[in-house]
């Protein structure tokens, strides 16, 4: 059983998470440029033993899906083609963004260091992987 990856997808960077080996911990990973995020993971993944990606689905309040889906959809599908032995999972990431931004605050982080985006987006994808992880334990 190998780690899980969980991928926090923005347009512009890219928060990444992953697991420890036994699956019990979600520890923020990296912020890529996502233009660099397809050979991050090609990287990463010839380094480590990953099992299962995770990618974040963002939706709507009503459900339906956000904008970025037209961007995580064709990404999903690439990453299922490049790695047919790993599971690729969308799980639901709404909220996550807050909840990062709320975590950080009260972890006791600098005013300044908070304004760093990278930080919430590495938060966020270790907040979609812990969540991820919880929904399997059951």
């Amino acid at each position: 059983m190998g780690r899980i990856l969980a991928i926090d997808f923005g347009v512009k960077r890219t928060g990444l998470a992953v697991s420890d080996p036994l699956r019990i911990i979600a520890g923020a990973l990296e912020t890529v440029d996502t233009k660099r995020l397809e050979s991050y993971i090609a990287q990463y993944c010839s380094q480590n033993d990953v099992s299962t990606i995770v990618v974040g689905k963002p939706s709507q309040m009503n459900g339906a899906p956000s904008e970025t889906m037209r961007y995580i959809e064709p990404l999903v599908g690439r990453l299922r083609h490049a790695y047919p032995d790993k599971e690729i999972v969308l799980y639901d990431e709404r909220f996550t963004s807050v909840i990062a931004q709320r975590t950080i605050r009260e972890s006791g982080i600098g005013k300044m260091a908070r304004r760093d985006k990278a930080i919430v987006d590495r938060v966020a994808a270790t907040i979609i992987l812990q969540s991820y992880m919880d929904s399997k334990m059951f």
